[in-house]
């Protein structure tokens, strides 16, 4: 089987990383991106249908269910990260948060619906091959918040786990592509003064 690198324009199919066995799916002429999983750079063209694995690095440990979903590790100071965020946020509410491009973005979620993907018309767009053009959806309801695939390629995964639907915690992190984000809820009586405001970007979906 002939391999494939990354930056190469191969058209709509599936292809595994070598080196994880990580899957990317792709439509049209999207350009194969290096792996998600481990940064890999070839790639060879993979069945739809095939369970694959992911293998994590140096330390870490990484495993698949029975049905083939994914189980990817956190990122070793996740924890860290995770503070220096909710020590940025000043208004109690739930936020999206991730990195892109070295910067920090923290997303206020104040509607119903928020939609995750790359078309023009998503709320948090991703402009990336390995991200559906609607990829996934966050509900808010008085109850909670949840999180639904939007009948994405790649799928959804929360805490390593692939979903199609499944109610929020606060911390959970979400995985959408190559994107790793994290979900907060940020209570009334736990409001704190931002700290560092300079270093993030914080946008609110009304």
């Amino acid at each position: 089987m002939n391999s494939v690198m990354s930056g190469t324009v191969v058209g709509a199919g599936s292809f595994s990383c070598e080196h994880c066995g990580y899957t990317l799916t792709l439509v049209g002429s999207d350009t194969l991106t290096a792996c998600p999983g481990c940064g890999g750079q070839d790639f060879v063209r993979a069945s739809l249908f095939g369970t694959e694995r992911i293998t994590a690095g140096a330390g870490a440990s990484a495993d698949h269910s029975n049905d083939g979903e994914l189980v990817q590790p956190p990122a070793v100071d996740r924890e860290q990260w995770l503070a220096r965020v909710r020590a940025r946020i000043e208004q109690p509410g739930e936020y999206l948060c991730y990195e892109e491009n070295g910067e920090q973005r923290t997303i206020a979620l104040t509607r119903e619906w928020t939609r995750i993907g790359r078309s023009l018309a998503a709320d948090v767009r991703f402009d990336d091959p390995t991200v559906s053009r609607r990829h996934a959806l966050i509900v808010r309801h008085a109850d909670g918040v949840r999180l639904l695939d939007d009948r994405s390629l790649n799928g959804v995964f929360v805490n390593g786990a692939r979903v199609d639907g499944k109610a929020l915690q606060d911390g959970d992190e979400i995985i959408v592509g190559r994107y790793r984000l994290a979900f907060l809820s940020i209570p009334a009586d736990s409001e704190q003064p931002g700290e560092d405001a300079h270093d993030s970007s914080l946008h609110s979906i009304s």
